[in-house]
């Protein structure tokens, strides 16, 4: 499969969570309804925002495989970590609605949930942490934030259930007096929900800050160029990520007695050599150094 397939491919995700994500919510929302449960319609309000969230890391997906222009000549890759980054904000947005919404619950006596929810939950759970697992698989393959991003919403939706499912157990069991369970076991699940969203914060923001690539790939670099017939050393080397690809600065060494043709034909190998190594490096910038010259 070529890259731009496999790109496509992978752009799909973010539209099937959102089609999952549509369902459940009127799951959801309908249950709490029915079913005397706030925490079921918080969840399926925060289902509801993730549609909205699998939409945008949609829409930046397919703006990062565009390719590179004049205006954009290191490509179009960012727009996959601020699909990220807004998959965060978005992550706060509802742990913050959700707990002023379980506050505002606690406060207010309401009837016990019915039984039947718990089956719900259930499903949810379920649907949920294999999307999650799913979506978040083919993100690390790739190391798209984006991707990540969408996972953890999954994820913290099927944690948002899971705590749900306890909240009504425990309401159904304790009786009259326990209403609230459910509403503390919301307000509990925002703690996870925003600590997701601090983590896939800190990642898009070291990806948007050029932060330097994980020490395996730069020494995966160096042996891959230092493989190359002709390359005496390797001096610097300097790696970041743009999207789900890696642009490398790399200083090779060279006899010192080389002619600028010959330096120029080993630079250009090396170049060749890192960007079909398989390791989505997008572009090489190679300079050439007299191998011995301080």
């Amino acid at each position: 499969m070529s890259g731009g397939e496999r790109q496509v491919s992978l752009s799909t995700l973010p539209l099937i969570g959102a089609a999952v994500n549509m369902a459940l919510a009127a799951v959801k929302i309908a249950g709490g309804w029915f079913g005397d449960s706030y925490v079921l319609i918080a969840d399926g309000i925060e289902s509801t925002a993730d549609v909205v969230t699998s939409l945008i890391v949609w829409a930046g997906m397919r703006v990062a495989d565009r390719p590179a222009d004049e205006r954009y000549p290191y490509g179009y890759g960012k727009a996959e970590t601020l699909a990220g980054l807004a998959s965060a904000l978005a992550l706060f947005a509802a742990a913050g609605t959700i707990a002023w919404q379980s506050i505002r619950e606690i406060r207010t006596p309401h009837n016990l949930p019915e039984r039947w929810t718990l089956v719900v939950l259930v499903l949810v759970i379920v649907v949920k942490f294999t999307a999650a697992w799913w979506i978040g698989r083919a993100g690390r393959k790739v190391g798209s934030t984006a991707l990540a991003g969408d996972a953890w919403h999954h994820g913290s939706d099927a944690l948002t259930s899971a705590a749900a499912l306890l909240g009504i157990g425990i309401a159904l069991v304790g009786g009259p007096g326990y209403e609230a369970a459910d509403d503390w076991a919301a307000l509990a699940a925002c703690l996870v929900i925003a600590y997701s969203g601090i983590t896939l914060l800190r990642l898009a923001l070291r990806d948007m800050l050029d932060a330097a690539a994980p020490d395996e790939f730069v020494d995966q670099v160096r042996r891959q160029a230092s493989a190359v017939p002709g390359v005496r050393g390797i001096d610097k080397c300097l790696v970041r990520k743009s999207g789900t690809s890696y642009y490398v600065d790399i200083h090779v060494q060279v006899d010192a007695d080389a002619t600028v043709r010959q330096g120029h034909d080993i630079g250009g190998r090396v170049r060749s050599a890192l960007r079909s190594a398989g390791l989505r490096i997008a572009d090489v910038l190679v300079h050439i150094e007299p191998h011995g010259h301080a």
